[in-house]
């Protein structure tokens, strides 16, 4: 087994300690998570105080098993399951993920997805194609004569945002401000979060909040062929949308529908150039470029846990878990279960074994999936046709936000 200085692994108690601040584990993960597969798939990770589990076919069962959710204070009281009560400085981002699509649980969540998804199938997700492939060769003429770029701030962040607020019907010129309400937003999810973040996250809650607030009023004035416009008129079995569930769910799909995407762009394009193949085969078509793209899905994925409440007592690969306990899923690892994968740490998109897990599973598979899938599709082909000898120039810095995976910069030349 690979001995890592940062990890120490009892397999007898399955007890783990990791630092996920240390550069050495963040910075490339996998390495990691091939040494608990060797040692013990499912583990408790001492500094985070919980059960994590990693194995393929345990991730992809609990991500459907319904003994497990997103929510558990539908079914039981904070008194009953000994939660503290909600921090009196994130209560604006309580109230923003209070109605979140990610968060909630059957009937609630049935409801507005169903009023959501039609806009997210892929027979409509499809029509974008000649938009994102538009909008990225505007980008790559911006830069191409250069020689040189920054990828992520010159192309990565500016399609995913552009594309979603175009959907939902935000103004272009917004993106700028919706990325950096974003970047605090999601700092919530972090492990070794700062009261510093927390506030932050609040403040661009609030905001966030507000500004949609005023969108939806515009669109409740003046109705547009948006998705705002949509989520506001629709209704299901004779309910509409509230005002805070359209406000929660529009900033989760502007964050969902860009943060992600970002990462995953720049985690593509640096695992293609370090891998050494010939980008003319791994874009040779549209199958090729589809095995490609999910190949860099899972080698790579932009998120790497989701947490669901045990919602009865039960028992899980030995692991005895009461209501209201808390497990980690983490999707990144299961990518890399050898049990499923030969080779698991090796990209080889000719692979023809199990679907990647980087958008989950079950109702809570992610919503935004095929604009993702349609984006990468469309920008790697892209990149790489139009920038003949594209290379890495300075060594990427990976961002220290273990949970989400991705790049601080990725510097690039081409001849």
């Amino acid at each position: 087994m690979t001995k890592l200085p940062f990890l120490s692994i009892d397999p007898s108690t399955r007890e783990v300690s990791l630092d996920a601040a240390d550069p050495a584990f963040y910075s490339d993960p996998n390495r990691t998570y091939a040494a608990l597969h060797a040692a013990c798939p499912t583990f408790f990770w001492k500094e985070q105080k919980r059960w994590f589990f990693t194995g393929y076919d345990h991730v992809n069962a609990l991500l459907r098993d319904r003994r497990f959710g997103r929510q558990i204070l539908h079914i039981a009281t904070r008194e009953e399951l000994g939660m503290p009560e909600p921090l009196e400085h994130t209560r604006h981002f309580d109230l923003a993920e209070s109605k979140s699509l990610l968060e909630l649980e059957p009937p609630e969540h049935t409801r507005l997805r169903t009023m959501v998804n039609r806009a997210f199938v892929s027979r409509h997700v499809e029509r974008l194609k000649p938009e994102v492939e538009a909008l990225a060769n505007r980008l790559i003429d911006g830069f191409a004569d250069k020689k040189e770029v920054e990828l992520l701030s010159a192309f990565a962040d500016i399609i995913p945002v552009t594309i979603i607020a175009r959907m939902i019907g935000i103004p272009e010129e917004m993106g700028p401000q919706l990325l950096a309400w974003s970047h605090d937003y999601v700092k919530m999810y972090m492990f070794g979060r700062t009261r510093e973040d927390e506030l932050a996250a609040d403040k661009a809650s609030k905001e966030f909040a507000d500004y949609v607030r005023t969108v939806i009023a515009e669109r409740r004035a003046s109705p547009r062929d948006d998705l705002l416009t949509h989520m506001i008129t629709t209704e299901h079995k004779g309910q509409h949308l509230t005002e805070e569930e359209l406000i929660s769910t529009t900033i989760v799909l502007l964050n969902a529908g860009h943060e992600a995407t970002v990462h995953q762009i720049g985690n593509s394009v640096r695992v293609i150039l370090e891998s050494g193949i010939d980008p003319a085969t791994l874009f040779a078509d549209e199958k090729a470029t589809e095995r490609t793209v999910e190949e860099s899905l899972r080698i790579c994925a932009p998120v790497h846990i989701f947490q669901r409440y045990a919602l009865e007592e039960t028992e899980v690969d030995g692991v005895s878990l009461k209501r209201g306990d808390v497990i980690s899923l983490v999707l990144a690892a299961a990518n890399l279960d050898p049990e499923k994968f030969e080779d698991p740490l090796v990209f080889r998109p000719e692979r023809s074994e199990a679907p990647n897990l980087s958008f989950g599973a079950g109702i809570h598979f992610c919503i935004g999936a095929p604009l993702a899938r349609l984006e990468l599709n469309v920008v790697l082909p892209l990149l790489f046709k139009r920038l003949p000898g594209l290379r890495i120039a300075r060594p990427p810095v990976v961002k220290d936000v273990y949970h989400f995976h991705g790049l601080e910069a990725l510097h690039l030349a081409w001849d």
